[in-house]
């Protein structure tokens, strides 16, 4: 497979991709050799409906006739929906504290790097992999869950667009989302999913996003994933005097002591324990993801392989 171009901001560039999937197939290997189940049962596929050409699409899936009564801008392709054993639903954060970090390595990174794994994952499980994106209160259905490694990439190019320019990116638009934002999350969730929400939890309103989360797991298999972000608060300190700091979320400016700054890293991991605790506490259960990369995708594949066995 010839490896695209990486744009220069990228989230995660195309090199850790294919480590991603080597350690995914390796994994894989001691998790399921020979005895996972086909994903697909019954007829096969059935149609459901028309939509815009998207990259990964097969050739034979695209509906000329109806391409041409666009002038075949956009083409417009033939989409089917397969029987799948499983379906993942990606909830990934894309708020503004993501972009906050230190050494070149931005809290959207590790989310990034998290939706990856967990989309080629689902991919080589065989299962229809989709996005959501969560700023906030608003939701938007970012990416229709589907199969192939072509569509797990796309899922992790579309979470990087929406991070890096701040736009929808492909995929991300009114038409295939159906709506410009949803407030609700079971209201994208059309079918029963295995759904892993990313984020640092570094935001007003997240003991009320929790709540939700546990009444979607009474219908859905639904787990958190806390990514550690007090080593974005691990900053260079001046032994005394007043630094102006800004909250990314709300845009409000305060002025902190060298004593206040220094123990921000430390309030932020008191937080994320105060969610994590909760979380648990309202029976989800809560994966923890640090900036260091070094067994990071097999935490993460290990994970989600246990959680589909217990599944079965």
């Amino acid at each position: 497979m010839t490896a695209p171009a990486t744009p220069s901001d990228a989230l995660v560039a195309w090199d850790e991709i294919q480590d991603i999937e080597l350690v995914i197939v390796r994994r894989m290997r001691e998790h399921a050799a020979g005895a996972h189940p086909s994903a697909f049962r019954g007829a096969g596929h059935e149609p459901a409906g028309l939509r815009d050409w998207q990259p990964g699409d097969r050739p034979s899936a695209i509906d000329w006739a109806q391409s041409t009564l666009t002038n075949f801008a956009p083409l417009v392709t033939r989409e089917q929906e397969h029987e799948s054993t499983a379906r993942l639903v990606i909830v990934a954060d894309t708020s503004l504290s993501t972009r906050c970090g230190v050494g070149g390595v931005p809290v959207a990174t590790i989310i990034a790097r998290t939706v990856g794994t967990l989309a080629l994952a689902g991919a080589l499980f065989q299962d229809q992999v989709g996005l959501v994106t969560l700023d906030g209160p608003h939701r938007r259905l970012a990416v229709r869950p589907r199969v192939g490694k072509s569509h797990a990439v796309h899922c992790l190019e579309t979470y990087q667009a929406v991070v890096t320019t701040g736009g929808g990116g492909a995929g991300n638009t009114a038409g295939e989302a159906g709506s410009g934002s949803e407030t609700d999350l079971s209201a994208l969730l059309r079918r029963t999913s295995l759904v892993p929400v990313i984020s640092d939890f570094l935001f007003d309103g997240a003991e009320v996003l929790l709540g939700e989360l546990a009444n979607l797991n009474a219908r859905h298999d639904v787990f958190v994933v806390l990514i550690d972000a007090a080593y974005a608060f691990e900053l260079a300190v001046a032994p005394a005097g007043w630094t102006e700091v800004c909250d990314v979320e709300t845009g409000q400016a305060a002025l902190l002591s060298a004593g206040e700054l220094r123990s921000l890293a430390a309030e932020v991991r008191v937080w994320q324990d105060t969610v994590a605790d909760r979380a648990e506490e309202l029976g989800l259960e809560v994966l923890r993801l640090g900036a260091d990369a070094g067994r990071f995708h097999e935490t993460v594949v290990d994970f989600l392989a246990d959680r589909r066995i217990r599944r079965r």
